[in-house]
């Protein structure tokens, strides 16, 4: 029989675990520990610190509500999420050895069953929409690896106020305001009226909001609109186009800006028009279509 030393216990773990009959699991788990163990003998932590790791573990599941999710936030502002989508981008351009939209992160505040729309509808019905000087008008099109377009994808559109508030944070705006699906003509053009979105500070009442603070970073993000792409035959694409002049794109703290998802939200500036425009173009891989869950109801 042999003990549990300071020196052994990371081996010991390791081999109950190499008991898991899933491999991946076992591959994910072991890796775990490895890690795990080696980041404890770096840092060694006190027992008040781990008291402290703990609680705010225990904190990021109750600050979970249908208003948000602090686990996801958590992964967010720590670079994880990021980290997880750009690595595999990579996995899938080189599975396809053709171009596709980069992904980006789903966020906090995606709502499924959001209303649909005909062409040209205006997904803004809450105070914001008085604003005509903040009048929004975004246009695009879909198209396969191959440069064909593609008919009939469903485009389901989120984003904040110009105040910088998901209708789901603020209770000036009705119901799913802000949030649409559209599909695709034959030629894969969608057209779509809203508002200008603002940049905005992801939620900081919580953990995540503590341990910012704690860091003294800024806890806005860039504005952006959220997409998600989908129809059967491809795969489903998540991802975000962020204001080009913005001036948190290199600051996010969320860490998501990439070059290829900056947009131009161009001032319209011709006779009789108001507010701004984006025309941005999304390109599909063929595959499986597999839709996340939905952070919040």
């Amino acid at each position: 029989m042999t003990f549990v030393t300071k020196e052994n216990i990371t081996e010991q773990v390791l081999e109950v675990f190499e008991k898991t009959p899933d491999p991946r699991l076992r591959e994910v788990m072991q890796s775990l520990v490895k890690h795990l163990h080696a980041f404890i003998r770096e840092v060694e932590p006190s027992d008040e610190e781990f008291e402290k790791a703990c609680d705010f573990v225990v904190s990021l599941g109750k600050n979970t509500s249908e208003k948000k999710n602090e686990v996801i936030l958590a992964s967010d502002i720590l670079g994880a999420s990021t980290l997880i989508t750009l690595i595999n981008n990579v996995k899938r351009a080189e599975q396809a050895g053709k171009f596709q939209t980069e992904s980006a992160l789903l966020g906090p505040f995606w709502r499924k069953n959001a209303p649909v729309y005909e062409a040209g509808s205006n997904i803004s019905h809450g105070p914001e929409s008085k604003a005509t000087d903040q009048l929004f008008e975004v246009t695009g099109h879909v198209r396969d690896a191959q440069g064909q377009p593609i008919e009939g994808a469903e485009v389901d559109v989120w984003q904040a106020s110009p105040l910088g508030f998901y209708e789901n944070q603020d209770e000036q705006q009705p119901d799913m305001n802000l949030r649409g699906q559209f599909k695709t003509d034959a030629n894969g053009h969608f057209h779509l009226r809203s508002v200008l979105p603002a940049g905005y500070p992801v939620p900081v009442d919580g953990p995540c909001g503590d341990l910012l603070r704690n860091q003294q970073r800024d806890p806005f993000r860039p504005a952006h609109v959220h997409f998600m792409v989908s129809k059967p035959g491809y795969q489903v694409l998540i991802t975000q186009v962020f204001a080009d002049d913005d001036h948190r794109l290199h600051t996010d703290v969320t860490f998501s800006v990439v070059e290829s998802l900056v947009g131009q939200f161009k001032k319209r500036t011709g006779p009789g028009e108001v507010g701004y425009s984006l025309d941005y173009d999304f390109v599909l891989q063929a595959g499986e279509m597999h839709f996340p869950m939905p952070p919040i109801p």
